[in-house]
């Protein structure tokens, strides 16, 4: 009997469940047909941040950051880079901090590019400053 996974849809809310052997074969939106993992960072918003951080199953890292930072832009190819090597073992999200000031608040962000992973919705391990792929991964993962 196989295991399977929740994943939050940023696209429509819906809940889905995910086959644990299926999570890296690009499983899509039972209802809006939005890939869920598809191995690159997903935008979240207020409106949607605590569904998905908060219902999906693998670890969510979130990348706080904002259009007019530089370190927050040489970072976003490793980011993406990450995002890729994580493909069904993790979520990595981005929320711009301008757009979504609350959200920011609410967390505490006081530099940016700060990262925070997300276990069944709560704050698992922040790290604050830019950082290469490898280091992404090793943060997005649980210890």
């Amino acid at each position: 009997m196989s295991t399977s996974h929740h994943v939050a849809c940023a696209g429509c809310g819906a809940l889905n469940r995910v086959p644990s052997e299926r999570l890296a074969e690009d499983p899509v939106c039972g209802r809006c047909g939005q890939p869920l993992l598809a191995g690159e960072p997903v935008e979240l918003t207020e409106a949607n941040f605590d569904r998905v951080t908060s219902r999906t199953d693998l670890p969510v890292l979130v990348d706080f950051w904002a259009p007019w930072c530089g370190p927050c832009r040489s970072m976003a190819p490793a980011f993406a880079q990450a995002a890729q090597q994580l493909k069904g073992r993790a979520l990595l999200v981005k929320v711009d901090t301008e757009a979504n000031p609350q959200l920011a608040a609410r967390f505490g962000i006081r530099s940016i590019p700060t990262m925070v992973r997300f276990e069944g919705g709560r704050e698992a391990a922040r790290q604050s400053g830019a950082l290469p792929a490898g280091a992404i991964v090793a943060l997005a993962q649980p210890r």
